[in-house]
C-alpha cells in the first residue's frame, strides 16, 4: 500500500523511493505502530541507536522469514536459520521437539522452528528486544464485525476491487516477466485472469498448470479432477496475452531435490508430490525469464471460502425452513447427504459423540494411518492436541471465521518463499493473503459464501464475467498430481538407500516409526495407488516420513 504510506507520511516521491526507505520513514513517524498501516509481505529488522532498543517484525499471514538467536551475551537475528548457523556460538542440531510435531501434522504456531536454540518471529508479531529483555507481542487483531452493506451486488463490487487492488500490488517490477499458477480451481483461476486484464494485450502472462502425462489413465475419483489442463485452457483462451504452459511432473522423481530442498528451505516439506510439480513450474517460469509468480494459496479461507458455517447457524437461529432449502439445495449440487448432516449437527455434538462417528464414516483417520510417527510419540502427541486444541477429526465449528483464523496460522511459509527466491530467482506472491482483503472476506456474512446450496457463492458471483461458465459451475475438486505414484515407483532403489541412511541417523527412530517405513517400501503395491488407504500410506505417510527424516539426518549432520 505504498501510495497510502506515503500520502499519510506527506512525501513528494512516490515512484523512486524503494520500500525499504519508506518503511524506515514509517518507523520514524509512528515507532511499532507502523505495522498497523502496513500492507504487503514484509519482515523487517529496525534498529534504535539512541535507546538500544531492536524491533524485529513480519507480516500478519508469514510471507516472509524472520529467525533470531539468543545467546548468553548476544542476540543475533537473520532471514534464515543459515545466516545465524555463520556464527560458531550457534548450534546446529534439529529440534526434535518441532520435527515430531511436523510429522503428526500439529500446526507450526509458537516461535519455535526446526533447528535447536532457534527461533522465529511468529506471523502478525513483533518482538522487542532492550537490555532489559525480550518482548513478544501480536499486532495483527482483525475486526470480525460482520460487514453489511445495502446490496448483495455492493458485496460483490467490494469483492471485486479487493481483488483487483490485490493483484496489481503484487505486478510490480514490470521490467521482468510474470507468470501464475493456473489450475482448475477458482482461486488461481481468478488471480490469472485479473492478472491478465490488468497487465493488458501488451504484456505477456505466463500461466503454468500442472497436468498428468496426455495417456496416463486417469482415475475415477468422485468429486476430484485428475487433469485440470482443460478448464485451466478455458480460462487462459479467453485473454490474448495469456500464454498457457502446461508442465508434466508425475514422473520426476520426488526424491530428487531432497538435498536443494534442505539447503533452501531449511525445513522438511510438507507435500513431495506437490513440490515436485512446483519444482517443474519453477524451472520453466525461469527458463522464461520470470520472476514473479502469482498463486492463490489462500483463496479457500478468504474469497472463495465455502461458508458451509451457515448451516449450523441457521439451525442455531431456528431459521429451520431456510436451513431445509439450503440443504436441499446443496444435495443436488452433488454435496453428500452426510456431509451436510455433518455440517449442520456436527458443532453441537458432544466431541466423543463426533469422533466416533467419524471413526465410523472414515476408519482410517487414525494418526498412525497417514503420518509415520513413532508409536512411542502417541500419547504425547494427543496430551498436545488437547491442550492446544488440535482436532483431526475435523469436527466443524459454528464460527467459520475462527476456523479461517486458524487455517491462516496451520503452516508458515516463510522459508518455503524465501526458497524459492534464493533456488530459482523467483518471488511467489499470494493476492489472497492481501492483508486488506482477507479482513473483509472475514467479515463478509456466511450467507454470501453459501447460497442456493452453491457453495463460494461469492466468488462465483463476482468473478463469473471473468472466467468460463464451465468452470464457475465446476464443484470438484482438482487431483494434484495424479500420477504421482510413477516417479516414486522409479525411484524405489533410491528410497530404500535414502531410508537406510534415515535409520542410522541419530534421533530419526524416536520420531519416526522407521519399521513400517521400511516395510512399506518392501511390500510394494502392485496398483490401486489411488484408493485412500494406499494414498495415505505412500504419498502421506511414506513421504512425509521421508521428508522428515531427511532433514533430520541433514540437520544432525549425518552422512549414514
Amino acid at each position: 500500500n505504498r501510495d497510502t504510506l506515503v500520502a499519510a507520511l506527506g512525501l513528494a516521491d512516490t515512484g523512486s523511493l524503494p520500500d525499504a526507505a519508506i518503511l524506515l520513514r514509517a518507523l520514524e513517524r509512528w515507532g511499532e505502530d507502523a505495522v498497523e498501516r502496513l500492507n504487503g509481505d514484509f519482515a523487517f529488522a529496525a534498529w534504535h541507536s539512541g535507546n538500544r532498543r531492536l524491533i524485529l517484525a513480519r507480516d500478519f499471514a508469514g510471507q516472509r522469514p524472520l529467525h533470531y538467536h539468543r545467546g548468553r551475551d548476544f542476540f543475533a537475528f537473520a532471514s534464515m536459520a543459515k545466516g545465524l548457523h555463520a556464527l560458531p556460538e550457534v548450534p546446529y542440531a534439529p529440534d526434535m521437539d518441532f520435527a515430531t510435531r511436523f510429522v503428526a501434522l500439529l500446526p507450526e504456531r509458537g516461535s519455535q522452528t526446526f533447528f535447536k536454540d532457534i527461533a522465529k518471529v511468529e506471523a502478525g508479531h513483533i518482538v522487542t528486544v532492550t537490555t532489559q529483555g525480550i518482548n513478544t507481542r501480536r499486532y495483527w487483531n482483525p475486526n470480525v464485525e460482520p460487514l453489511i452493506l445495502k446490496r448483495d451486488e455492493d458485496y460483490l463490487e467490494a469483492m471485486r476491487a479487493q481483488m483487483d487492488r490485490a493483484v496489481a500490488a503484487r505486478m510490480r517490477r514490470p521490467d521482468q516477466g510474470l507468470a501464475t499458477t493456473l489450475s482448475a480451481g477458482l482461486d488461481s483461476s481468478v488471480v490469472t485472469a485479473t492478472a491478465a486484464r490488468l497487465a493488458g494485450q501488451e504484456r505477456d502472462l505466463f500461466a503454468f498448470t500442472s497436468a498428468p502425462r496426455p495417456d496416463y489413465d486417469l482415475p475415477t475419483i468422485r468429486g476430484t479432477i485428475p487433469d485440470e489442463r482443460d478448464l485451466a485452457a478455458a480460462t487462459a483462451a479467453l485473454y490474448p496475452n495469456v500464454r498457457h504452459i502446461v508442465v508434466g511432473a508425475g514422473g520426476n522423481n520426488p526424491l530428487a531435490g531432497l538435498d536443494r530442498n534442505f539447503f533452501v528451505f531449511e525445513r522438511p516439506i510438507l507435500n513431495l508430490c506437490n513440490q515436485a510439480w512446483l519444482t517443474a513450474i519453477l524451472e520453466a517460469a525461469k527458463e522464461r525469464g520470470c520472476s514473479v509468480l502469482l498463486t492463490g494459496q489462500m483463496g479457500n479461507m478468504t474469497f472463495s471460502y465455502q461458508g458451509m458455517d451457515l448451516l449450523p447457524r441457521l439451525l442455531s437461529s431456528g431459521r429451520l425452513l431456510r436451513l431445509a432449502g439450503e440443504a436441499a439445495n446443496l444435495r443436488r449440487n452433488g454435496t453428500r447427504l452426510g456431509t451436510i448432516a455433518a455440517q449442520t449437527f456436527g458443532p453441537f455434538l458432544p466431541i466423543p459423540v463426533w469422533k466416533a462417528i467419524s471413526r465410523l464414516r472414515a476408519p482410517t483417520r487414525d494418526l498412525t494411518a497417514f503420518t509415520a510417527i513413532h508409536p512411542g510419540q502417541l500419547d504425547r502427541i494427543e496430551a498436545a492436541q488437547a491442550e492446544e486444541g488440535v482436532d483431526l477429526s475435523f469436527r466443524p465449528r459454528r464460527d467459520g471465521v475462527s476456523t479461517r483464523l486458524q487455517a491462516i496460522d496451520r503452516v508458515d511459509f516463510g522459508n518455503y518463499n524465501k526458497g524459492v527466491l534464493a533456488g530459482w530467482g523467483i518471488d511467489m506472491r499470494d493476492p489472497t493473503a492481501d492483508r486488506e482483503l482477507v479482513e473483509f472476506c472475514l467479515r463478509v456474512p456466511a450467507d454470501q459464501y453459501l447460497r442456493n446450496g452453491m457453495r463460494r457463492a461469492l466468488a462465483r458471483r463476482a468473478f463469473a464475467d471473468r472466467l468460463p461458465a464451465q468452470l464457475v459451475r465446476e464443484t470438484r475438486k482438482g487431483y494434484q498430481a495424479a500420477d504421482w505414484h510413477e516417479g516414486l515407483g522409479a525411484a524405489r532403489e533410491e528410497l530404500r538407500d535414502e531410508l537406510a541412511r534415515i535409520t542410522k541417523a541419530d534421533k530419526a527412530g524416536t520420531t519416526l516409526d522407521t519399521a513400517k517405513m521400511n516395510a512399506l517400501v518392501e511390500n510394494w503395491p502392485t496398483g490401486d495407488w489411488h484408493k485412500p488407504e494406499v494414498f495415505q500410506t505412500y504419498r502421506q505417510a511414506l513421504l512425509r516420513g521421508v521428508s522428515a527424516g531427511h532433514f533430520i539426518r541433514k540437520a544432525g549432520q549425518s552422512n549414514e
